[in-house]
């Protein structure tokens, strides 16, 4: 044990710890939040494969029952009419990667209840500006869209009214609730439907994320591997360190005992080895200092 000694000194003491540190954060948090993406994101790549090629369902089925988060990216359908001047842009989207504007308006089903609907995409006039926004069209209605669930709402950016259009910065249901000043339904958990192509009021329907699950469970294994790599990398330096000291102790033990200082050796003498202590005393410095 005594050759352990030496791990009580500061700078080990501290590698130790940092090293101990940097493993827990690998194997509590970094390594699961990167294999917690990819599970998000392989099973929303699921529900998006099986709502392509599942056929629509009437939207109040789904209205009607229980609360789950497998009803994002339903194929659905919805019988009723737009609420006239419900329109709502929303701010800061890209187009073909230009400036654009979403277009959100409310839908009165046959049964009187109220879903949010996102018409899709307008691209913003000489890249700034609001551009003409038709109002969808009146009277009964047969839409198709996938449910979406709500964003959420970003600190900080209120919505707004600009250029004769209130203007919010996300799709939310609770904010577009109190925008509009009416109730809006959600489809279960909390969700709102997005137009698919060619649907009445439709404009470009955003892009379906492509089924990739990503690099996030190579990402996940990386700092496995790191959390196993760094206690294997300090116990390397411990033996490196001990096999040094080894190599060191046995120099001294059969080097000349009992030569002359340097003032007694003859001219043109090789000075003495250095001894075990003076060598450490240059690897960590003098302790007694």
């Amino acid at each position: 044990m005594r050759r352990l000694t030496f791990l009580l000194r500061p700078s080990w003491v501290i590698l130790a710890v940092v090293v101990v540190a940097f493993a827990y954060l690998c194997f509590t948090v970094l390594a699961p939040w990167q294999l917690g993406k990819n599970d998000r994101t392989s099973h929303r790549n699921d529900l998006i494969a099986d709502s392509v090629r599942a056929a629509p369902v009437d939207v109040t089925t789904l209205l009607n029952g229980t609360a789950t988060d497998d009803t994002e990216w339903r194929r659905v359908v919805a019988t009723g009419s737009y609420v006239p001047g419900s329109t709502v842009l929303e701010r800061l989207q890209r187009l073909n990667d230009k400036p654009a504007y979403g277009v959100l308006a409310t839908f009165r089903l046959d049964d009187g209840r109220t879903l949010l609907i996102d018409r899709g995409l307008v691209p913003a006039a000489d890249g700034v500006r609001i551009p003409p926004i038709a109002e969808p069209p009146a009277g009964p209605q047969r839409i198709e869209g996938r449910v979406r669930r709500s964003e959420g709402v970003i600190p900080g950016r209120d919505p707004a009214a600009q250029e004769g259009f209130r203007q919010v910065y996300s799709i939310d249901t609770g904010q577009l609730s109190a925008v509009l000043g009416a109730p809006i339904d959600t489809v279960p958990p909390d969700g709102y439907l997005q137009l698919t192509e060619g649907q009445p009021g439709a404009f470009t329907p955003p892009p379906l994320p492509q089924l990739d699950s990503g690099p996030y469970l190579s990402y996940g294994l990386q700092w496995i591997a790191f959390g196993i790599m760094a206690p294997l990398g300090l116990g390397y330096f411990v033996w490196a360190e001990l096999r040094e000291r080894r190599r060191e102790k046995a120099a001294a033990t059969t080097g000349t005992t009992g030569a002359p200082t340097d003032s007694e050796a003859p001219a043109g003498t090789p000075p003495a080895p250095r001894s075990n202590a003076d060598r450490l005393a240059d690897r960590y410095g003098n302790a007694r200092r």
